[in-house]
């Protein structure tokens, strides 16, 4: 009987060994030779999923966005306001060895989408999700009055977006000097700033 094979199970694999690979030799080293090895695939295994690395890093970087996010949904699950928006952000900033290996994707994606225009796209509307979930927590902190700052609610969630976005490239480059704790503290003081309305 032939071996059925769970092609969504080889897809993570494969997405995972390139995690590894990336983490280890950068994009470059990233060749499809390289993450099949990785993977314990034979190189023209990942044919049938991949045509191309760029294939595949598009892919990795919908699965990042994919698992961020489940866990945005389990982290923020009966909160509202502030605390959604600091549950929120720190499923975003690169606090373990999980989510440095996911900026470590991310930030070759980023690359890429500035000369590749689905890229580009896809990018900006997995990033409006999260701005507009970040908006309606919020308003929602605004209408605790949690919230006392005059900054527009727009202006704090590109900031916000700033802070998680741009940590993920200073914790995957200069992890000694942008370690978790100091990512927390900064986003906190960020937060204590809203509220006391300085």
């Amino acid at each position: 009987m032939p071996k059925v094979v769970d092609h969504d199970q080889r897809r993570v694999e494969l997405v995972n060994a390139t995690w590894r690979i990336i983490a280890r030799h950068g994009i470059e080293g990233a060749t499809l030779r390289e993450i099949a090895t990785e993977a314990g695939f034979a190189n023209g295994a990942l044919k049938p999923y991949f045509g191309t690395k760029d294939d595949l890093l598009t892919f990795a970087f919908g699965h990042v966005f994919s698992q961020t996010n489940r866990r945005i949904e389990t982290s923020t699950a009966g909160l509202a306001g502030l605390a959604a928006v600091r549950a929120y952000c720190h499923e975003i900033l690169p606090l373990d060895e999980t989510r440095v290996s996911e900026a470590r994707i991310v930030i070759p994606f980023w690359q890429k989408a500035l000369s590749d225009a689905a890229k580009a796209q896809l990018h900006d509307e997995s990033m409006q999700q999260w701005r507009r979930a970040l908006l309606g927590h919020l308003t929602e902190a605004r209408a605790a009055s949690e919230v006392h700052t005059t900054i527009t609610d727009t202006d704090v969630v590109g900031h916000l977006m700033n802070v998680v976005l741009g940590a993920q490239i200073t914790a995957a480059l200069s992890p000694g000097e942008h370690a978790p704790d100091q990512l927390v503290a900064q986003l906190d003081g960020y937060l204590r700033l809203l509220s006391t309305g300085d």
